[in-house]
């Protein structure tokens, strides 16, 4: 879910994007943590919108909703500055975007080899802010090159999350499995990457699905931190 270029900077989208997905927390389901994660699954596709729309503090405001959840020993204060560096890292992206823009397409080819150190260094704070291992934001980073520059994104972007879910979850063994595919690396990126393949379909549907595939991912998390 890493985002277009930004669609005129500030302007207001009004009620949408929180009704789609930030809704209400508690709709109808009667377990609490399915309500949290349905919520926090809402809200990270709310923020990844309020991106492609232009709305800078409002995604803060979603992707800080989800941090101080996910990351459950952090202050709202690290919550927040986790979420502003992710926000910053997503509009230096876009400037990139911006700067290799080749009869209204990006370039794969320039893109590739441009400076991408704005967006390293804001997802380097990030991880800081919460206690990830810095390889987050250079695999984030990469990531986000590739998937403009039509190369291998997936990869480096399930090495990210696995990073983030292990932080989230307490567990530098994530995932541990009985016998085959141990080096792969779990569901929850996974989930997380399918949730990006979502995104690039940029159709409501496409939103509606990506929040029931992240509930699971965060419903983890919050059972993880209720185990602890």
């Amino acid at each position: 879910m890493t985002g277009d270029a930004r669609r005129g900077e500030g302007g207001s989208i009004g009620g949408s994007v929180a009704a789609e997905g930030a809704g209400g927390e508690f709709d109808g389901d009667d377990d609490p943590v399915a309500r949290a994660a349905r919520h926090m699954a809402r809200e990270l596709c709310a923020g990844f919108r309020y991106h492609d729309r232009g709305d800078r503090s409002a995604a803060v405001a979603s992707f800080a909703a989800v941090d101080a959840r996910q990351f459950g020993d952090v202050d709202e204060a690290a919550a927040r500055r986790a979420a502003r560096g992710y926000v910053d890292a997503l509009w230096a992206k876009d400037d990139i975007e911006t700067e290799h823009m080749r009869d209204g397409r990006i370039h794969a080819e320039s893109i590739r080899d441009a400076d991408w150190s704005a967006v390293r260094e804001p997802l380097r704070d990030r991880a800081a802010a919460v206690g990830m291992d810095p390889e987050y934001a250079a695999a984030t980073t990469r990531a986000w090159r590739n998937h403009k520059a039509d190369g291998d994104y997936w990869t480096p972007m399930l090495r990210a999350q696995r990073i983030e879910f292990r932080t989230a979850i307490g567990d530098e063994t994530y995932p541990e499995k009985p016998s085959d595919g141990r080096q792969g690396f779990g569901t929850a990126p996974v989930r997380y990457l399918l949730g990006v393949e979502l995104h690039d379909l940029h159709e409501d549907v496409h939103w509606r699905e990506a929040v029931t595939v992240m509930e699971p991912y965060y419903r983890r998390i919050l059972r993880a931190h209720a185990d602890d």
